[in-house]
């Protein structure tokens, strides 16, 4: 074979292929929606959140309904509406006694850390399992305390209770715990705390006196006499009597029914309700607790705008009471009492 010249083979032409980047392909974005509630260009502030208003934004239905309108009235102003609140007192901290009171219908519920075992960090969840049940929540504190009001404040409740008020000055101490400066002495962290809803409500500000409502418990001998005058100062919106302390100051610990103890409770009472004067505008409402001895019908039939009638352990002992004394009343559990039991069943397990 003859030899063949390599210059005689020649390279195929080369071919440019174009690639298209693949971001090309991608439609260009569309400019977002959200925008900071000022045009000037800085960091984001804790006082002025991202806003989306429903009205304007093309993804949101002007249908869907503010997160305002989804609540009921606040008690404030279900109070000035005429209307008389039942609550309960919760003493367990359980967040899941809380959440079936806010479904049975109670318009309040107190966690109470002057008398139950928990603290600010345990009644969070108390508060987080009524806001789930659309229930409002009012927290008492374990004394009246700047201190005190000031950490519950800013978990956000409805409303804050104060125990053994006994004087106009306590009482106006009360009132200022609750207020920002000038005017009081509460710490001001509302671009942060849960009651602002973490800087979220930009009207909390200028609402939350209008929204918060300020209780102030008489349960003394002291506070009695002063009870008109406490009921009087601006900002208390409730006086709340303590039956029992009260029988306790009066030497009737052991007898809260007593005619003395009657007799001075309602003197507090007839107090509180002169300061109203039928004027929305001053004066307290009055709140109390149903015992025994002194029901929710008398308390509402005497004026009482807020009647608390139980407190969650004391309905879960009187329940688990009533379950162990019927079972130890039918006996053996003969068959004649087949019938009884499975009603009892049915009562308890499908209501």
């Amino acid at each position: 074979m003859g030899s063949i010249s390599t210059s005689s083979i020649r390279a195929p032409p080369t071919r440019r292929t174009t690639v298209t980047p693949f971001s090309s392909l991608l439609p260009k974005p569309k400019p977002h929606f959200l925008s900071l509630s000022t045009s000037k260009s800085h960091a984001f502030p804790l006082s002025k959140p991202l806003t989306i208003s429903p009205n304007s934004h093309p993804l949101i239905p002007k249908s869907i309904p503010t997160l305002s309108s989804s609540f009921p009235l606040n008690l404030k102003s279900r109070l000035r509406n005429g209307e008389t609140l039942y609550g309960l007192f919760l003493l367990s901290f359980s967040p899941t006694l809380a959440e079936i009171a806010g479904h049975a219908g109670y318009d309040f519920v107190v966690v109470d850390m002057e008398h139950g075992p928990g603290g600010i960090h345990d009644a969070l969840p108390c508060l987080h399992a009524l806001a789930a049940a659309n229930t409002a929540a009012i927290l008492r504190v374990p004394e009246s305390t700047a201190a005190w009001a000031k950490k519950a404040l800013d978990l956000g409740p409805q409303g804050l209770m104060f125990p053994m008020i006994d004087s106009l000055q306590s009482a106006q101490d009360a009132v200022s715990y609750c207020r920002f400066p000038p005017t009081g002495l509460r710490g001001a962290a509302h671009p942060i705390v849960r009651a602002s809803k973490y800087g979220l409500d930009e009207g909390y500000l200028g609402n939350y006196l209008d929204e918060l409502l300020i209780m102030c418990q008489v349960e003394s001998e002291e506070g009695v006499a002063n009870a008109g005058a406490i009921a009087a100062v601006d900002g208390v919106d409730c006086v709340q009597m303590g039956p029992l302390d009260l029988s306790a100051s009066l030497g009737y610990l052991w007898d809260p029914g007593h005619k003395k103890v009657r007799e001075v409770l309602r003197e507090a009472e007839n107090k509180v309700l002169e300061s109203r004067n039928d004027d929305v505008e001053s004066g307290a409402y009055l709140a109390g607790f149903a015992t025994a001895y002194d029901g929710a019908r008398d308390l509402r039939s005497r004026g009482y705008h807020m009647v608390s009638g139980a407190v969650d352990v004391g309905l879960f002992r009187s329940a688990a009471l009533e379950d162990v004394t019927r079972f130890k009343m039918d006996g053996d559990g003969s068959e004649s009492d087949e019938g009884e039991e499975k009603e009892g069943d049915e009562k308890y397990w499908s209501e």
